[in-house]
């Protein structure tokens, strides 16, 4: 072996973030590619949370994951899930070690921004028919005009029928579309602040323009309204019961030549999300019992009883450790059992653009096909609403990556007083366990339409897979 030179030395004193596409061999290329294609083919059939959390269930039970209400005792492989109101999902798979010494989680959010309907949405303005909606999450709201759009959701009749809705995927499905002001007109729409000029209540999508020739109250909107109920039994006051969401009418697709990055509604944060509950169906008997959270409500501060602050989430865990045990529960042991268990908040992060370059600090930012992006702390102005990571636990984590040859970086959200985000990562670490934040760099978020590099998102199923197996 040869012997290292004082310029050797001097560079392993230095952080360096090499591109992965320089680092990667054939064979790892090859696998890179064939892992973004069966993510984007996933992707594309799960852009809400609930189609997400079905079709993770459909996969997990192929695999052997039984609903955990039909086991009275748990060992170790057993595999076992819990849907949380059909829009929040846990994985578990059972270790050999006793849960008292703690679980390995990866906890995501499968929601994403977008356009919800209002509970009265069909309206009728000048002979043409629209829906009214509530946006949800952080949106620029004028990225959202123009585009092709679809309706995915549920909604509930009074008889307790689920009516479940698709429309303007397919190839010979409609689409459905929000209009902007021709730029002939448009010199006082220009003038105003970008978040102003596409007012919160002009986002009306487009669903109709041909009358019920019979009707004489509002012939545009009952044409709509007859549709509605001839395909799916539905009345105008049903609407209240759905939820309903407007999405892009896009599919993943490959961007560039070389075909490096994805374009895609949704990366955030599926792009962890999927990650997360494919590295947990590699374990079959891991030394620890693993766990994958994937929730909902992230993106408007994680409320609700699908959201990561529900304590739903917390039952299933509690009902591993009765089914592991005895199938008695002692409160106390169980808590320290959760001060004892570490996790990845894996949520994604921002990737350096240079057309934007003012708002990151270039030295703590992460960039694009340099890995997995690794967070102490997230939060705002002040490091307000943050979980911090400690440094111990840094270094634990950074060890097991550079004894698997994982890459990662690091950063922070911006520049301090540029903005700034969150994630889950506070509501779980304030049960005692060490959390971090861990995921894939994004250009674009929040945007309709967001990019990732497949390189960093076959590093972080990487990632993901060395933490669970090796913490």
């Amino acid at each position: 072996m040869p012997k290292k030179t004082k310029k050797d030395e001097t560079k392993e004193l230095f952080a360096e973030f090499p591109n992965l596409y320089k680092e990667m061999s054939q064979d790892e290329l090859d696998a890179c590619m064939q892992y973004a294609e069966e993510y984007k083919a996933f992707l594309d059939i799960s852009k809400t949370e609930r189609e997400f959390v079905e079709n993770t269930i459909e996969a997990a039970k192929e695999l052997g994951f039984k609903d955990i209400s039909e086991k009275k005792k748990l060992k170790a492989g057993d595999k076992v899930y819990a849907s949380i109101k059909g829009k929040g999902l846990m994985l578990a798979v059972i270790g050999k070690k006793p849960v008292s010494e703690g679980f390995n989680i990866l906890g995501a959010h499968v929601d994403s921004p977008r356009l919800d309907l209002k509970p009265n949405p069909v309206t009728e303005e000048s002979e043409a028919t629209y829906f009214k909606t509530h946006y949800y999450g952080g949106i620029k709201k004028y990225q959202w005009t123009t585009i092709p759009l679809a309706i995915h959701g549920v909604v509930y009749t009074t008889d307790g029928t689920c009516h479940k809705i698709i429309v303007g995927e397919k190839d010979e499905d409609p689409i459905f579309y929000i209009t902007d002001l021709l730029p002939h007109l448009g010199n006082e729409q220009m003038s105003k602040k970008a978040s102003e000029f596409i007012p919160g209540e002009d986002l009306t999508v487009v669903i109709g323009g041909m009358p019920l020739k019979d009707s004489e109250k509002e012939p545009y909107k009952a044409w709509v309204l007859k549709y509605l109920n001839d395909n799916y039994g539905l009345k105008e006051k049903d609407f209240v019961t759905g939820e309903l969401e407007i999405v892009p009418a896009m599919k993943a697709r490959d961007v560039g030549f070389d075909r490096a990055f994805i374009a895609a509604y949704g990366h955030d944060d599926k792009v962890c999300a999927y990650p997360a509950f494919t590295a947990l169906f590699a374990q079959e008997k891991p030394n620890k019992t693993c766990v994958t959270m994937l929730t909902d409500k992230e993106e408007i501060g994680s409320y609700a009883n699908s959201g990561a602050q529900s304590v739903l989430y917390e039952n299933f865990l509690m009902e591993i450790f009765a089914k592991t045990g005895d199938g008695s529960f002692d409160l106390l042991k169980y808590r320290k059992a959760i001060e004892a268990s570490k996790m990845l908040s894996t949520d994604v992060s921002n990737a350096f653009d240079p057309k934007y370059a003012s708002v990151s600090d270039s030295k703590n930012t992460a960039y694009m096909s340099k890995g997995i992006k690794l967070e102490k702390y997230v939060g705002a102005r002040g490091k307000s609403g943050t979980n911090e990571a400690t440094g111990d636990f840094v270094a634990e984590i950074t060890g097991i990556f550079d004894k698997n040859k994982i890459a990662w970086q690091t950063g922070e959200l911006g520049k301090v007083d540029a903005g700034g985000g969150g994630t889950i990562s506070a509501y779980m670490a304030k049960y005692g366990m060490n959390v971090i934040d861990a995921g894939v760099p994004v250009w674009s978020m929040h945007a309709p339409y967001e990019v990732i590099s497949k390189a960093d998102l076959y590093d972080t199923y990487l990632a993901y897979k060395a933490f669970i197996e090796n913490i």
